[in-house]
């Protein structure tokens, strides 16, 4: 049996979730998502848990099991807290500024470069070489973030570039001297 699939969520006190056919829909403080479950997969609402179950132990059913229960723990979550990821900006003269919602990047090309977020995703720049995305949806987030990250990757010899906050680039050694 799977070890995450059997684990129950617990849902908080503010959070609603129903069922429809395979749709599962979650109501929170912060807002409202909404999955959609594979039909091999049995989500069950007992009192204030889920319950994610599956009928047989065929490889696929397995691989279901666990990742339905994840994504549904990360949905719980994402009512009740909002998530975030951080890039830094890494290079001289690099930097990053909000026009309205839109996000301006200076990052060494000879055009700036505008990104406009999606819906659900808010961003902020609290220093010119610090972008934070956040919204309520895990999967949108990261996905976010790692096309602005995507814009100028981080190369390895300086490393310039946009990197995660977390983000450790290994670096190279530049040439040596010849003779």
């Amino acid at each position: 049996m799977s070890r995450i699939g059997k684990k129950p969520i617990t849902i908080p006190k503010g959070v609603t979730v129903s069922k429809n056919g395979q749709n599962i829909k979650v109501k929170g403080p912060k807002g409202e998502l909404q999955n959609e479950i594979h039909p091999n997969i049995n989500v069950e609402i007992k009192g204030e848990e889920l319950l994610v179950s599956r009928p047989n132990d065929l490889k696929e059913n397995k691989a279901l099991h666990g990742l339905t229960r994840a994504l549904l723990q990360n949905t719980v979550d994402g009512v009740t807290k909002a998530y975030a990821k951080t890039l830094d900006i890494v290079g001289v003269g690099y930097r990053a500024e909000l026009k309205g919602n839109n996000l301006l990047l200076n990052i060494g090309y000879s055009h700036p470069i505008y990104f406009v977020p999606p819906d659900g995703i808010t961003l902020q720049t609290p220093v010119q070489t610090q972008i934070i995305i956040s919204g309520i949806d895990k999967q949108l987030v990261g996905l976010v973030a790692a096309k602005i990250r995507s814009i100028r990757q981080p190369e390895p010899y300086k490393g310039k570039g946009i990197k995660y906050s977390d983000e450790h680039i290994l670096r190279k050694a530049g040439k040596t001297a010849g003779k």
